[in-house]
């Protein structure tokens, strides 16, 4: 293999595995809406597609951690006439990963990387397993214009058969995130 392909390889990989653990959010907004308005809010169930959330205890979860960042927003939560309406999608897919080791001998300039020639031998052994993809849509709706104002997700790799505590800071984490850039300014 060519120093090239290993130090080219070695960047893919790193970048792989790094993008595996990292919170993916994204969220997209209604220009013309004025965000200074919106005052209370309430939970409603949406329609349209989105899987189920696996348990009760989840939805709970998810709704604490939303509330949580709306209240640091300055928002109050009500049972009716709310300024919004908020309602989440959770979506679980498996994904397949790569988990890739490399082997090497030789006595080139990095280590490990040379041989006769200079760029010497080695060995790359993988092994695949499946990961489970968590993405959680929060959608903001105005009730009085009957339209989507704002739209935010955020997407992890999680193991909800694991430490549930774990899985709270992730969720955390993720909406603070979030919701960061929440009420969007514009021009930004």
């Amino acid at each position: 293999m060519s120093f090239l392909w290993r130090l080219s390889f070695l960047s893919i990989f790193i970048l792989f595995v790094t993008g595996a653990y990292a919170q993916d959010v994204h969220y997209n907004y209604d220009r013309g809406a004025n965000f200074s308005s919106y005052k209370t809010y309430q939970w409603v169930q949406l329609p349209g597609p989105g899987g189920a959330v696996p348990d009760q205890l989840i939805d709970e979860s998810i709704k604490q951690s939303v509330d949580e960042q709306l209240a640091q927003k300055g928002f109050t939560k009500v049972e009716n006439g709310a300024d919004l309406q908020v309602g989440y999608h959770a979506v679980v897919r498996e994904e397949k990963g790569i988990n890739l080791s490399a082997f090497g001998m030789g006595s080139g300039p990095w280590g490990g990387w040379g041989g006769p020639s200079g760029w010497g031998s080695g060995t790359v052994t993988g092994q695949t397993s499946t990961i489970s993809v968590g993405t959680l849509i929060v959608d903001m709706y105005d009730p009085a214009k009957k339209q989507l104002i704002w739209r935010g997700d955020a997407t992890k790799t999680i193991d909800l058969k694991k430490d549930p505590d774990k899985n709270y800071r992730n969720l955390q984490k993720a909406m603070t995130k979030l919701f960061k850039n929440y009420p969007p300014q514009a021009g930004k």
